[in-house]
């Protein structure tokens, strides 16, 4: 989740984020915009989730 995907995006190829640095480099697929925060906080807890995954994978990617 962020506020500016092409910063978030930026930082992720920097390799700002250990989590991610060795997955480089990193390219935006998917885009989902939400009206509230919580609302993205709330899909985005159901992405990680074993469901969710499923969901993305026949789904976003």
């Amino acid at each position: 989740m962020a506020s500016d995907v092409q910063r978030r995006l930026s930082d992720h190829n920097a390799g700002k984020s250990p989590h991610t640095s060795k997955f480089l480099p990193w390219k935006l697929v998917t885009y989902i915009a939400f009206s509230n925060e919580q609302k993205a906080r709330t899909f985005e807890r159901y992405l990680k989730s074993g469901s969710g995954h499923a969901f993305a994978r026949k789904r976003l990617w």
